[in-house]
This record gives C-alpha cells, sequence and structure tokens, in this order.
C-alpha cells in the first residue's frame, strides 16, 4: 500500500491552495488537517494470497471450489523474496522439493515424484529443460497430484503453471535494478500502455550477469516479452506475444559425498573443469490466444503457442565419492536438444441450468506435434582426477563418441468434457475425462533403427466438496495420469520399451479448504499416490518388463494471505513418506525416494510497521532427505533464516534489502546423485529499487 502522509499532503495542498504564505496560515492548516484525517491516497497492496485460478478446471472457479491441493506464489511474494528461479518459488510450497537438475535444468521432485517436462506457460507445455526466469511471471501456480485430465501426459505429481504479465489498458511503468553479494547484479523493465480504447501493449524484459557464491561459476541471462491486446468488442479479447529468452550459465555440479554425507571442506569448491562446464539456452516462443462470449453463458476459448528450444550443455564434474587420499573420479560428457513445438487448445464453456442444479461445462481438445533431435555423448568416466586439496582443474577433457543421436516426431490429439456441478448450496460435483491419442515415431541415426509406439489413454478426474460455509469446504476426489514408456523428454526407445504399457499415476486425496477472513486462506490435504508400471528387468528372460511400483502418502497445510491490514503470511508444512514399493533395475522394494524429507515447514511474514517501511522474517526448516535412490548418502536437515527491510520513498520509489541466510547456516538443499550434492548459499545480501514513472 502507498500511502500519502498528513504532512506530504499538508504542505502540497498548501502549495496548491496558496502558496507559501499560504501553509504558515494557521486556520488553513486546521481546515487542511480535517481533510487530511479523512483522506487516504493508497496504491497497490501486498498480496500474498489469490482467490481464483482458471488453470485448474480451465474455468474460472474459486479456489475454495476446486478438490485439489494447490499452492499460488503471487508477484508480490515474488518480489519480496527477490525470487529469481522456480527453486526458490518452490521453497515455502508444500511437497514440492527442487533438485540440482545438474546443474542446468529445472528438476523438481511434487509428491516423490521427479519430473523434468511438467511446466506451462498459460496452460500450454513449456517441456524443454532449462531454468526458467520469473521476470515476466503474474503468478506461479504449483498443482498437486496427476492432472492428465486438464494437461495431458504427465504430470504425476503435480504441474507447474507461470500465469505470465499480459498488455493491459492500465498504465505500467517500472525499472528495478538489483545488486548483491557474490557478484549479483540484475535489470528489469515492466512498461505497458493503452495505445486506443481497443488495443493497449506491454512490455517485459530483463539482463542479469551474475558470479556465484560458488568458485568460478556465473551466469549471463536476459529476456525481453511484448505483448499485445486488442479488444475489438465488448465480446472478443485477443491476446498476442512473443518471447526470446538466452540464458548461459557455468554448468556448477556441487560437491560429492564423503562418509555418507556430502562433502564437509570448503564449500565454494568447484570440482572439475569450470571453463569446459557450461550450458547455452535459447528460447522463442509465440502465444496467440482468442477469446470471444458467444453469449452471457457460452465461452469459445482459443490458444496457440508456437515455440523454439535450441539447448547445449557439457561438463567434466565429480564421479565419485571423496576416497580416503583426498581423491575424486571425474566424468565428461555433453548433449544438445533442439525442439520444435505447436500447440493448440480450442475449448468451449457452457453455463447451463437443469431446473435448480447449475452446470458449468467445458468441451475442449488440444493438437500438438513437437519435433526433437537429441544428441549425447558416451560418458567419460576416466575423465581425470582431482584431489580435495585442488578439486578445480583446467587440463582439458576428452570427450567421447556419440552415444545418442536420434530425430523424434510425436504428435498428441486429444478430446476431453467436464462438468462442474452445483448440486445444493453445500454440495458440488467435479467429473471429466479425457482422451489422449499419443503418437511417437523415433529415429535412431547411429544404428540406424526406426521404431514407433502409438498410446490411446483415458485419464479420468472426479471430486465431491461439501461447503458446511459460503467460505469453508471438505473435500474428496480421484484422478489419474499416464506417461508412456519413452520419458518425460523421449530422448530414448528401444523395441523393448517401445511394446510396453504407459507408467500409470493414481491419486486419492481429501482436504480442507478455509478462507478465514477475506484474503486469508487455510488449506489442508491428506493423499496417497500410487505409481505403477515402472521398467525392471527379468532375471529369467533378460527382458524389460512392467513390474516397479513406488507410493507417495502424506499431508500438506498451508496459510497464506492477510493475518490483519498489516500483517502478511504464507506458512506450509509437509509430512510425507515415499517408498518404493516392489522392484525396479534401480532399487528394490522398501527403498525411500530421493529428495524427499519426512518433514518440512516454511513461514515467511511481512509486517508493515509504518506507512512506508515494512519488515519480513522467513524460516525454512526440513528433516534429513537422501541424495539419491541408492539411500547412500544422507543430506543432515537443516533450518535457514531470510530477512528482508522494504522502505517504500513515495509513488514512485521503492527500495528493499534481502538477507538470504541471517545466521550462515552451512547446509544442503538438494543433490542430482551421491557424487553431485547442491551446498546452500552462504549469507547473502541483495539490494532492489524500484522506480516508476
Amino acid at each position: 500500500m502507498r500511502v500519502l502522509t498528513k504532512a506530504a499532503l499538508l504542505a502540497g495542498a498548501a502549495t496548491v491552495w496558496g502558496g507559501p504564505a499560504a501553509a504558515a496560515d494557521q486556520s488553513l492548516e486546521m481546515r487542511l488537517a480535517m481533510i487530511a484525517d479523512q483522506v487516504t491516497v493508497t496504491g497497490e497492496r501486498t498480496d500474498y494470497a489469490s482467490e481464483h485460478t482458471a488453470t485448474a478446471t480451465k474455468t474460472d472457479t474459486p479456489l475454495v471450489d476446486i478438490p485439489q491441493a494447490i499452492s499460488l506464489i503471487t508477484r508480490d511474494l515474488i518480489d519480496d523474496q527477490m525470487m529469481r528461479s522456480m527453486a526458490d518459488v518452490v521453497q515455502y510450497v508444500p511437497g514440492v522439493q527442487m533438485g540440482q537438475g545438474e546443474g542446468h535444468r529445472d528438476a523438481p521432485t511434487l509428491r516423490g515424484n521427479a519430473s523434468t517436462a511438467d511446466f506451462y506457460v498459460d496452460g500450454v507445455r513449456d517441456d524443454v529443460q532449462y531454468y526458467r526466469d520469473l521476470y515476466n511471471a503474474e503468478r506461479i501456480e504449483i498443482l498437486k497430484g496427476p492432472n492428465a485430465m486438464i494437461f495431458g501426459r504427465g504430470g504425476a505429481g503435480g504441474v507447474i503453471n507461470r500465469v505470465t504479465k499480459t498488455a493491459g489498458f492500465e498504465p505500467v511503468q517500472a525499472l528495478t535494478l538489483q545488486g548483491g553479494s557474490y557478484g549479483f547484479a540484475r535489470g528489469a523493465l515492466d512498461i505497458g500502455t493503452a495505445f486506443s480504447e481497443t488495443a493497449a501493449g506491454r512490455l517485459n524484459a530483463f539482463y542479469e550477469n551474475s558470479d556465484s557464491y560458488r568458485d568460478f561459476t556465473g551466469i549471463e541471462r536476459f529476456g525481453v516479452n511484448p505483448t499485445l491486446r486488442f479488444a475489438p468488442t465488448d465480446a472478443t479479447t485477443i491476446d498476442v506475444a512473443y518471447e526470446f529468452v538466452s540464458d548461459d550459465r557455468t554448468v556448477d555440479r556441487g560437491v560429492p559425498s564423503e562418509n555418507g554425507l556430502p562433502y564437509s571442506g570448503d564449500r565454494r569448491a568447484f570440482f572439475g573443469n569450470p571453463d569446459q562446464s557450461f550450458s547455452t539456452v535459447d528460447v522463442h516462443a509465440g502465444d496467440f490466444a482468442v477469446t470471444h462470449k458467444l453469449s452471457d453463458d457460452l465461452t469459445l476459448r482459443n490458444h496457440l503457442r508456437i515455440a523454439n528450444y535450441d539447448k547445449y550443455y557439457q561438463n567434466m564434474h565429480a564421479n565419485s565419492v571423496v576416497a580416503l587420499n583426498g581423491d575424486v573420479a571425474l566424468q565428461a560428457y555433453f548433449s544438445g536438444t533442439k525442439r520444435q513445438n505447436f500447440f493448440n487448445q480450442t475449448d468451449l464453456i457452457w453455463k447451463a441450468q437443469t431446473g435448480a442444479i447449475a452446470h458449468t461445462f467445458l468441451i475442449g481438445g488440444e493438437f500438438g506435434l513437437q519435433d526433437t533431435d537429441n544428441t549425447r555423448s558416451f560418458n567419460n568416466n576416466s575423465a581425470g582426477i582431482v584431489n580435495i586439496a585442488n578439486p578445480t582443474t583446467y587440463a582439458p577433457p576428452v570427450f567421447l563418441g556419440l552415444q545418442n543421436d536420434n530425430h523424434v516426431d510425436l504428435t498428441t490429439a486429444s478430446a476431453y468434457i467436464q462438468d462442474q456441478i452445483d448440486v445444493a448450496s453445500w454440495l458440488q460435483l467435479i467429473g471429466g475425462v479425457r482422451f489422449d491419442h499419443f503418437n511417437l515415431e523415433f529415429s535412431d541415426h547411429l544404428t540406424p533403427t526406426n521404431l514407433q509406439r502409438t498410446d490411446n489413454v483415458w485419464s479420468p478426474r472426479g471430486g465431491v466438496i461439501l461447503k458446511p460455509m459460503e467460505n469453508a469446504s471438505v473435500y474428496v476426489s480421484y484422478s489419474k495420469s499416464f506417461l508412456p514408456q519413452s520419458g518425460d523428454q523421449f530422448s530414448s526407445l528401444s523395441a523393448s520399451t517401445a511394446a510396453l504399457e504407459p507408467e500409470s499415476f493414481e491419486n486419492i486425496e481429501t482436504g480442507v479448504k478455509w478462507d478465514l477472513r477475506p484474503g486469508l486462506s487455510l488449506t489442508a490435504a491428506v493423499y496417497r499416490l500410487d505409481r505403477e508400471h515402472t521398467r525392471a528387468l527379468d532375471p529369467l528372460t533378460n527382458q524389460t518388463v512392467l513390474t516397479g511400483a513406488q507410493r507417495s502418502k502424506g499431508l500438506e497445510i498451508s496459510l497464506a494471505g492477510s493475518i490483519t491490514d498489516r500483517w502478511e503470511v504464507l506458512a506450509g508444512y509437509t509430512l510425507q513418506d515415499a517408498e518404493i514399493t516392489s522392484n525396479t533395475t534401480a532399487a528394490v522394494a522398501g527403498i525411500d525416494i530421493p529428495l524427499v524429507p519426512k518433514h518440512a515447514f516454511a513461514i515467511w511474514n511481512a509486517y508493515r510497521v509504518t506507512d512506508h517501511l515494512r519488515g519480513s522474517v522467513g524460516v525454512i526448516h526440513q528433516t534429513d532427505q537422501f541424495a539419491s535412490i541408492s539411500n547412500h548418502v544422507t543430506l543432515p536437515g537443516y533450518t535457514r533464516v531470510d530477512a528482508a527491510i522494504y522502505y517504500t520513498l513515495n509513488e514512485r520509489f521503492e527500495a528493499q534489502l534481502n538477507v538470504e541466510n541471517l545466521f550462515d547456516e552451512h547446509y544442503f538443499p538438494t543433490a542430482h546423485n551421491d557424487f553431485n550434492i547442491t551446498p546452500g548459499s552462504p549469507r547473502a545480501f541483495r539490494v532492489s529499487l524500484t522506480g516508476r514513472i
């Protein structure tokens, strides 16, 4: 909230009404004071809660009426915490851990299921492996549990959707400059205006060039996202957008393990060759969305997204535990992906009445084409040896020949129908089903071999919502999802896997949602998620068969919004257990799923001390977790404290100071395997200045 102080109002009014002489007039000052007591000039108010989403059901629905656990990270929270990545986003989200991603990609584990492909932009798939920036995000939505009825394949433990900033008819003019510890430097621009009564534009852009608390690592990235909105009639809206993002960074695989724990030495140490460990990504994406109200009860919507991704990375990194003499073996390889995505979604939303029962029907379809070229070299497991006394080397690695060189053509065609039924004021039902035709053509250029697999899969979802009060609900739901045996990136296919049924994911969930007051929501969910048809090798036939399974179960509780007019909070607690329940080639039954701490708790508080000054304190705590499916290396539990101060000078200028890891905790939040473990950042300071015109 931006508030003009009484003194400023007095001085401004005095100048307008009579100049400096009038300001000194006692009677005038008394009259102005009376006016000031009655006038409050406000601007944007900090908000950590959102009451609606159009993503979970493809219809604009209150969160309290959706039988599914959903976490929303608002733009205000992104700015308050100075978030820059998806790893920052999920720190306060129950049931989600961000993996290391080998130092070059987002890799969340949602309810015990790891993925690199369950990402969306405004509800459309964004599935290539890279780090996503938040410069143009209006909010981030994390939907828990299988979501195939809305999103199609994948989405086993949940999906992450970025809702982007779009052009509007209200002016936007903001420039933000940021800097801080370890060479952090970043700038962002957000400007928008109305060109006429029917056309508006907006431009979001950023540039970052930063070092890191880790030795010899850094990042240079930038993005630009112009958008246009046309409203030729009251019933029609057209949105056009283009985005280009470039990301160049050091691939940082962290530190190895030592005696079943992360390496206990210098957390800055780079194991390997930083000059030969890098990633480059270029993303071009265009969106064309049209919404047209055919009548008050009938809306037609179409969204076309065309995207081109060009990704390459290589690295020379630790590939063993620390030996007794301090030696660590190194591995080297490279990989590249070029992908073109074409997705078109068409939805018809119809609100109807059958007697006293209200319906919101969704009838839609999606058509998608994905054209992908994958390359990857053989792993060179003899790339070198370093010692903890000098873990960084600049000896050139030897990269071996290609292990994979393939081309993948993927065609998907889907149709879905859903009905949200208001049976009574206290009872709602939701039911839907989706049919996916999935055709994959795989060409291996090395063999050469041509393979094909086709899957026709039904994905149902259903839920019952009981509402004892208008602002509270109790629900139970069931959902199912699938993933073809070619994996979430479709980078490999064999004669054996081409003949296997897709993996399946079934989620049973019950929960409570309660809007304690306007802008404050409490939610709790208990779930059981079963994953089946994972692959294992039959010891008798030596053939790959479907025998593996895993189960995740847990409790998630979250609180988001305004405790009072001055106090905003986001809090979450997770109790979860995820384990292998049937043998696979990778693990035996009873093994715990990695990156799933049994207990995790996080709370972020922001309190407005005065009209100009706010302060925040955040605490993140989690218990031990395993680094990999081997269960040989444990990442110890930790508690991290963050803090921030915000100062609003006036309507045009704001400043903030964020301190990450206030008490300089030595901790290890994530890993990729037993040899690649990410140390947490030491204490770090960041400053942000925002100017508005």
